[in-house]
């Protein structure tokens, strides 16, 4: 078994699926990060997903065009965002339980409307959608190993890197960043500054809803070739959790999402020892959820250990002064 596991994490086919896997979960972490940030949860991120998925591949089979599938796909998942908002931000409607209704309404919504437009169940079989396409790297693709992992990703994969030095950098060089973490960390000193938390919340909304549309459309339009009931699999509610181990940051958000990457990745060859099938499924959910906790469990453990030392020196400086 040991052997087996060597052998699968030190090929270049595996870490080419790792990447593959961890661009759905990073995009949509990334979405989760920005909105946590500006002090609101997308909890509708899974149900932004599935309408992305099903909308793109419906898009792209009626234009024959991948990029207007993608489109249609992405305004439909900031569509979703923007009802979250109404309902949050208008009419203040708690945001996590209209963000879990909201993704009911997709897991159903979405077979129904598929079902209603060509009659399939669960899986777009009739429909002739159009895959987005992957990327040779020249140069890249002759480096020997390296080329093999880099090379040849799909489109979205890139998007994904891309995401992570956008949303870093709208979150600590941008005004728009400041105003983001001013409003989720005391909106009335916000408000006092001249800042509308309603804006800059909808906007954190709109940045999550593209987030969430690209992985949508990836997962139906590049990491498979169709839209199947359940597509997004949980990774909505993965990445909600993972954006609090990246500790609201975007290059936190690379180690949360590649945790996920690896274990699905992992799963992939499991299946080929003969594993029960629900026990490799599971997996990449119930590592990475175990990882989450670990990881959190230890930064909270540091940073008690860090404000106890402040607090004891702080202490023995007043000792001192008063002795004095």
């Amino acid at each position: 078994m040991i052997n087996f596991i060597l052998g699968v994490v030190t090929s270049a086919n595996y870490w080419f699926i790792v990447l593959r896997s961890t661009a759905p979960i990073l995009l949509v972490t990334l979405g989760a990060v920005i909105t946590a940030q500006a002090g609101i949860m997308n909890m509708a991120l899974e149900g932004s997903m599935l309408w992305a998925a099903l909308v793109g591949v419906i898009a792209s089979s009626a234009t024959g065009n991948a990029w207007i599938g993608l489109l249609a796909g992405v305004g439909v998942s900031v569509l979703v965002a923007l009802v979250l908002g109404f309902f949050a931000l208008k009419l203040d409607a708690n945001a996590v339980l209209s963000g879990v209704a909201l993704n009911l309404v997709a897991t159903g919504g979405t077979v129904f409307v598929l079902f209603s437009l060509t009659g399939d169940k669960g899986i777009s079989s009739s429909l002739p959608s159009k895959v987005l396409p992957a990327l040779t790297i020249p140069l890249v693709k002759d480096i020997p190993w390296i080329g093999k992992v880099i090379s040849g990703q799909n489109i979205i994969v890139y998007i994904a890197a891309l995401s992570v030095v956008f949303v870093d950098f709208i979150l600590r060089r941008f005004t728009i960043g400041r105003r983001i973490r001013a409003t989720g960390e005391n909106i009335e000193a916000a408000k006092a500054a001249g800042i509308d938390p309603v804006r800059i919340k909808f906007f954190a909304l709109i940045v999550s809803g593209v987030l969430a549309g690209l992985a949508g459309c990836f997962l139906s339009m590049g990491y498979t070739s169709n839209f199947t009931s359940g597509i997004a699999a949980g990774r909505g509610y993965v990445a909600n959790a993972a954006q609090v181990v990246a500790g609201g940051t975007a290059v936190g958000s690379i180690f949360a999402a590649m945790l996920f990457g690896l274990m699905d990745a992992m799963a992939t060859y499991l299946q080929n020892i003969g594993l029960m099938p629900e026990l490799i499924q599971a997996l990449p959910y119930a590592v990475t959820i175990l990882g989450f906790v670990v990881v959190t469990f230890v930064r909270d453990r540091r940073e008690a250990e860090r404000k106890r030392r402040l607090f004891a020196s702080s202490t023995m400086k007043k000792e001192n002064v008063g002795g004095m």
